[in-house]
């Protein structure tokens, strides 16, 4: 079962190197790392989407709480959650077709963002399950390339922003 788990971490040298670390020693699997600024300088939230069992998953909260640069993890696999991923896909196209795959970009709520003589390159947001069905759609017509930049979630409904005093390093 894939588990979603968000890190709120001090932005320093080597934070992030210390959690893939900690996956990598323990062998715990990740399949996927995003990690980006958040509203409180100085820290950045990550999201690591993993699997395993209530037990493995658990572990991996207490070893991440032990991390000298965490300042909280919370496991989001069973809120409601705003779960988004980009993806960039390259497709190649022949004459006859570029319209019929520029209709199923926007089918997608997709856009091209780049056209040459013989590929489109379509970013498309969303769930990662709307990002496989596009996939899974481009297949045929040969997909040249593809990146992604695996997901990002927040809780639903509540107030998520921490109390700014309460993070900032060296406030005690």
């Amino acid at each position: 079962m894939k588990r979603i788990v968000s890190v709120l971490v001090e932005n320093r040298f080597g934070a992030f190197n210390r959690i893939t670390t900690l996956f990598s020693g323990k062998g715990f699997n990740l399949h996927s790392i995003s990690i980006g600024g958040t509203e409180i300088p100085g820290l950045s939230r990550m999201t690591l989407v993993t699997s395993g069992d209530d037990k493995m998953l658990d572990q991996i909260i207490k070893q991440l709480n032990r991390l000298i640069d965490t300042v909280k993890v919370v496991d989001l696999s069973k809120e409601p959650l705003s779960v988004r991923e980009l993806a960039l896909i390259t497709v190649q196209y022949i004459k006859g077709n570029r319209t019929e795959i520029s209709s199923l970009c926007s089918i997608f709520g997709g856009k091209v963002v780049d056209i040459t003589s013989k590929t489109l390159t379509i970013e498309i947001t969303g769930p990662p399950d709307k990002i496989n069905a596009a996939v899974n759609t481009f297949l045929p017509y040969g997909i040249k390339e593809m990146a992604r930049t695996g997901v990002v979630a927040l809780k639903r409904g509540e107030q998520v922003r921490a109390n700014e005093q309460e993070f900032l390093p060296n406030n005690s």
